[in-house]
């Protein structure tokens, strides 16, 4: 089996979407229902389906960006609604959530090094949260 599409549940997939759509350079293409899609590429679609409620817990599952320049995009998904979370600093990725609360990784391009627990080291030590 392939990966075909990525499903975010959002109380407003329309909001959401448009955060998305910005962050990863893919137009809104299509509303279907409780659903808002983004342009597929590279074979993967991204989407968005109305869920009841907000988001209650940690994500099992979340997405790693990879970023030539990772504080850099770190202000853009600021400057689009997005927030870092903190409580994540110490492991030495730089996590985000996106405005309903999923949380994502930026990672930069290319290989970094990861310690024997798993710590990330490739953000600038001004730019780690404790």
């Amino acid at each position: 089996m392939d990966i075909n599409c990525v499903i975010v549940d959002s109380a407003d997939p329309d909001r959401l979407a448009a955060f998305w759509s910005e962050l990863l350079d893919r137009p809104v293409v299509a509303r279907s229902g409780p659903y808002v899609w983004l342009e597929r590429k590279d074979g993967l679609g991204v989407g968005f389906q109305r869920a009841d409620g907000p988001k209650a817990a940690k994500n099992r599952l979340h997405l790693d960006l990879e970023s030539e320049d990772p504080a850099a995009e770190q202000a853009r998904v600021e400057e689009l609604g997005g927030r870092r979370l903190t409580e994540y600093g110490p492991g030495g990725f730089l996590v985000m959530a996106d405005p309903d609360g999923n949380e994502f990784c930026i990672i930069p391009k290319g290989p970094f090094d990861l310690d024997d627990e798993g710590r990330a080291d490739y953000l600038p030590t001004d730019a780690r949260a404790t």
